[in-house]
């Protein structure tokens, strides 16, 4: 396999996994808070969302340096994206909110 290649799919696995580990939290804080027993969920989640992210970063990297960089940019990429998208919503809401209610922006 050709480097660029390598570091292409580095790259996007390092996104896939971003978004598992992400999503996975996004999912863990709504089953959780709604849990009677949230440290539970919060525990468990952590301990597998790591376990399989490190797993994958270890898989992708097969020693090369590169690899594994590449592929912490892609995680990270999608971290920046995510928190944007997930800041961006309730200003949204509330903007849509004060509409609704007649009250100025």
């Amino acid at each position: 396999m050709s480097d660029i290649l390598a570091l292409a799919v580095a790259l996007s696995t390092g996104v896939l996994l971003g978004v598992f580990f992400f999503g996975g939290l996004w999912w863990t804080v709504q089953k959780g808070v709604a849990s009677e027993r949230p440290a539970l969920w919060f525990l468990g989640s952590l301990v597998l969302r790591i376990g399989l992210t490190l797993a994958g970063f270890y898989l992708v990297a097969q020693g090369h340096w590169s690899r594994l960089l590449v592929c912490l940019l892609g995680f990270l990429i999608t971290r920046i994206i995510v928190v944007k998208q997930l800041s961006r919503a309730p200003a949204e809401e509330q903007t849509q909110l004060k509409k609704e209610t007649g009250i100025a922006p």
